[in-house]
């Protein structure tokens, strides 16, 4: 009788063992958040060298890395009519599971310059992964040392001055127009495929300055080839030697300001899921020393956002740059 009723009872815990282990099992599908299985084709709508490729080229080989993913990354430069090439592009692969695109702020004024057929509405956002910050550079042989003193140069010489800059009607030609106005310049802006060819340009002395990422001459800077005279924004860079360079409001007394988008949207009609698990994965990507490292050692704000407010900073960032390029004449007619 004692046997018959150990075994019952042995029965019975095996019975509840087996049951709490379907259950977990069932409750780790339902809340496992979605990751592809497919290598991804990480697209930048910009040229080779410049932040948004410099960072998409980073980004890449950390999925793995980190064991964020089992496939890789794989970047492709679509830079073809400032970029809408690229937005085209994912925009036309609807439903693309393996698809997502880094975001400069190209994002807005390439439409709202060149009136192609595209919004950032037409693609789901992922996350804002980081703001970049502008600096006004020049060649280190330059004989101005303040953004005052180069500044009043430029004005006593309309035209004379060449700036440097990534594309035609975009932010670096935005932030130009914004000097032009507010110093009573009159710069000569000449435009580049990507804002690491402007600062090769700059180091050969082929221009006068540059408004570039800090990514983007980082490298020129610590070789002693360029110098930096102001950050384009009302507070400092808050890391090691980027804080010695002053705000353009310290340098000049008056107060520019400027941040740009480092951003990542999906095609259009991607699933929540597939949404939600790419905002996942990149979040942890924002999480790793690497990360860390790459954000102090090429001046990055760290910004994550996502979600719906993500959507409202993109409508707020949209209603801005509109202003400004409608300022500075920039708008298609």
């Amino acid at each position: 009788m004692k046997m018959y009723r150990m075994s019952r009872i042995c029965l019975s815990v095996a019975a509840m063992v087996l049951i709490v282990g379907i259950v977990g099992i069932c409750a780790g599908s339902a809340t496992a958040a979605w990751a592809p299985t497919k290598p991804v084709e990480f697209n930048v709508p910009a040229g080779t060298g410049g932040g948004a490729d410099i960072l998409a080229r980073f980004i890449s080989p950390l999925f793995q890395k980190n064991k964020i993913t089992t496939v890789p990354w794989i970047v492709v430069n679509r830079s073809g009519g400032a970029g809408a090439e690229g937005f085209l592009y994912v925009k036309g692969k609807a439903g693309d599971e393996n698809t997502v695109i880094i975001t400069l702020d190209n994002l807005f004024t390439t439409p709202l310059a060149t009136g192609v057929p595209f919004s950032w509405k037409d693609m789901t956002p992922v996350a804002r992964l980081a703001l970049d910050w502008f600096i006004l550079w020049v060649n280190a042989d330059s004989p101005y040392k303040t953004a005052k003193e180069y500044l009043d140069a430029v004005k006593k010489e309309p035209g004379k001055f060449k700036m440097g800059g990534t594309g035609t009607k975009q932010e670096d030609q935005i932030i130009t127009v914004q000097l032009d106005h507010s110093f009573g310049t009159k710069f000569a802006y000449v435009p580049f495929k990507g804002g690491g060819e402007v600062c090769v340009e700059l180091v050969g002395k082929h221009i006068d300055s540059t408004v570039n990422n800090p990514s983007e001459c980082v490298s020129h800077w610590r070789a002693g080839k360029v110098r930096p005279l102001a950050v384009i924004d009302s507070q400092r860079i808050p890391l090691p030697e980027w804080d010695k360079i002053p705000t353009l409001k310290e340098a000049t007394g008056m107060d520019i300001s400027y941040l740009m988008l480092r951003g990542i949207f999906g095609p259009p009609k991607i699933s929540k899921e597939v949404q939600a698990g790419y905002v996942e994965l990149f979040k942890k990507v924002t999480e790793t020393e690497d990360w860390k490292k790459y954000m102090s050692d090429f001046a990055l704000k760290p910004a994550f956002l996502a979600g719906d407010d993500y959507v409202k900073w993109l409508q707020e960032k949209d209603t801005l740059t509109k202003d400004l390029m409608a300022k500075g004449d920039l708008l298609k007619k």
